[in-house]
């Protein structure tokens, strides 16, 4: 049978799929996809996978994929990470026979991708992308897809996806916003980039960025023309984001609970962190139970701090306490509702030239660059302060901290030249010197010096 690629793809293979769960580092694993599934998912991708990783180590491939094989869970994308195309090729090869198509991750903006050199950091190497795309296109028995950012001009965001297409990408999921924006400076997705992208190329593509709720789901369909829409933080507040309807949390985490015992193992990580974004908003006044919930390690221990949190969330509803921590909260739902935490967006540097962008980056921030300066408990990282707990008398003020002359030939402070260790075979024959030492020394007979008693 012919591989089938573009609007053919996206039709047959993923039966027309509009409603995605996005790729998440070990938060889209198996169960988390059966969830968002029963609630109006079409296509699921897998976590982001190391393709280097994967080749080497089968450990991995079990753990991250091969276990993973469930009859319900299809439709299904894997993706990877990748900076060589050899390697790419192999880790797909070795994938392909578990999934519907293989995508590349051109999108991941966090750190690790900085270091590793993958995700959208590899967005300027349109060589490379080429022909890591082109490669994977032509050995494949299924279709390569990829995952990108967007630049800030629209014509080279256009540019970019006409690349990827005519390397052999068969389906493009653009998410809104540029490599910059992450963290506390995520701010909103750009639809205008996605638009132009979506009229630009002749294959089916899949929107990212801005998806709360469902009505946000249907508006960008509409705004940007695209066959599909992707979320990723949307639907981890909330699973049943694509059944349009925003279910009692205990609801989502119980479910949630069951589908992890029924398919086993699920790294208690995981489990973990779906808890932290299900129970999000009612931690934020249950804090003695976040606590609990991170400190349990068992899943039994999980399930029962949830239960917890729904019994207090029951007492409040019992007590009439909605519409007063409706109010307090400036949340559209009570907390115990699944519902998206939505960042402050960052402020818009003024039109007259003055700097006060460089204002707002100093606010945002404000807490990293304090603890740099001068130390003080109150500004300290969680982590710092433990260690000052400990130890009052540490310093943390980098001016303060004593300098040490480093050794041209090794890098090391020279002070540490003078610092001997011992192997623990040392320290063995060390201690057996010393206990020969001190037996012989009780074998010899001292002569007593002092004088005979009279007779």
């Amino acid at each position: 049978m012919a591989k089938l690629g573009g609007f053919e793809f996206w039709k047959k293979s993923l039966k027309e799929a509009r409603f995605v769960v996005a790729p998440m580092v070990d938060q889209s694993e198996l169960a988390w996809r059966l969830l968002s599934r029963r609630h109006g998912a079409h296509l699921c991708y897998t976590p982001m996978l190391h393709a280097q990783v994967f080749v080497r180590d089968a450990n991995y491939r079990r753990e991250n994929l091969y276990n993973e094989v469930c009859e319900e869970d299809r439709p299904l994308i894997t993706q990877f990470c990748a900076n060589d195309p050899e390697v790419f090729l192999k880790a797909a090869l070795l994938a392909q026979d578990y999934c519907d198509a293989i995508d590349l991750n051109l999108g991941c903006p966090q750190m690790i991708a900085k270091r590793g050199h993958y995700g959208v950091f590899l967005q300027d190497e349109w060589e490379l992308l080429e022909k890591m795309v082109r490669l994977a296109n032509e050995k494949l028995s299924v279709p390569i897809t990829c995952k990108i950012r967007v630049f800030k001009e629209v014509e080279k965001t256009v540019r970019y996806a006409q690349m990827l297409e005519k390397a052999g990408c068969q389906l493009l999921t653009v998410h809104g916003r540029t490599k910059d924006q992450k963290g506390a400076m995520t701010g909103i997705a750009s639809w205008e980039h996605i638009k132009a992208v979506r009229k630009a190329v002749n294959i089916p593509v899949f929107a990212n960025g801005n998806i709360h709720h469902l009505s946000d789901v249907e508006r960008c369909i509409q705004e940007t023309g695209v066959q599909g829409v992707m979320s990723a933080e949307g639907n981890l507040h909330n699973p049943a984001l694509f059944e349009g309807c925003s279910p009692p949390v205990w609801e989502m985490a119980e479910e949630y609970l069951e589908v992890v015992k029924q398919y086993p193992p699920c790294t208690l990580s995981y489990v973990r962190a779906h808890l932290f974004k299900l129970w999000h908003h009612t931690l934020q006044i249950h804090q003695d139970l976040r606590e609990d919930l991170a400190k349990v390690k068992t899943l039994e221990g999980l399930a029962d701090v949830s239960k917890q949190l729904r019994l207090r969330c029951q007492e409040e509803i019992a007590k009439g306490k909605e519409e007063e921590e409706e109010k307090e909260g400036g949340l559209p739902f009570p907390h115990w509702i699944c519902q998206p935490y939505v960042r402050p967006p960052p402020k818009e540097p003024v039109a007259n030239g003055n700097s006060q962008g460089s204002e707002v980056k100093k606010t945002v921030c404000q807490k990293r660059a304090l603890e740099d300066s001068d130390g003080t408990a109150d500004t300290l990282s969680k982590n710092k302060q433990k260690k000052r707990s400990r130890n009052p008398n540490k310093n943390f003020c980098p001016e303060q901290k004593p300098k040490y002359i480093k050794c041209e030939q090794c890098g090391n402070p020279k002070v540490s030249h003078g610092l001997r260790f011992k192997t623990k075979a040392e320290k063995q024959k060390a201690e057996e010197d010393e206990k020969k030492e001190g037996s012989a020394t009780e074998t010899i007979q001292i002569p007593d010096p002092s004088p005979e008693p009279p007779l």
